[in-house]
């Protein structure tokens, strides 16, 4: 199955110059969906992941059905401001723009084995900063799981020497 036939790609969205990979076209075809959540389960099963971690709002759609796919827990990775308990929280660039991420500082116990997952690996500053908050909280990094990854943007770079898995590479 080519995955990409059912990513639909939009131009100049949110702004001029960007291709949009919008993933809503391949979120409502059911087959193709848990193609995508078993694929990234089949590759991380045997790596005793204790929770997986997504950041919103998009990271919401592939991680928790993931952490399902693996029975393992879910830990929502927020923008600042979303999360009513004490939260931990770190500023970055977006490829258009700056925003700041938060968890609950008791969203992770120190040693507990982290994937994150998300629907696309861009300029790799969400994920970094997801990383950041994650082993801020004493959290290992299994690794980072993606539905797309956009390879001309170098975001790979930024995450170091984890283990990254894109179903689909731009």
């Amino acid at each position: 199955m080519n995955l990409k036939d059912y990513i639909r790609v939009i131009p100049d969205f949110p702004q001029p110059g960007i291709r949009f990979k919008d993933i809503t076209t391949l979120l409502n075809n059911g087959e193709v969906y848990r193609s995508v959540i078993d694929g990234l389960a089949e590759h991380y099963k045997s790596q005793n992941i204790d929770l997986i971690a997504g950041p919103e709002a998009r990271g919401f759609v592939v991680g928790a059905p993931l952490a399902y796919a693996l029975g393992v827990g879910f830990v929502p990775i927020r923008k600042s401001g979303k999360l009513p308990g004490e939260t931990v929280e770190a500023g970055y660039d977006l490829e258009y723009g700056k925003d700041k991420l938060a968890m609950h500082k008791d969203a992770i116990q120190p040693g507990q084995r982290v994937l994150i997952a998300d629907d696309l690996l861009a300029t790799g500053g969400t994920i970094s900063t997801s990383i950041k908050l994650i082993e801020q909280l004493g959290g290992q990094i299994v690794g980072a799981a993606f539905l797309i990854e956009l390879s001309y943007l170098n975001g790979r770079d930024k995450l170091g020497n984890i283990d990254v898995m894109s179903l689909v590479t731009y």
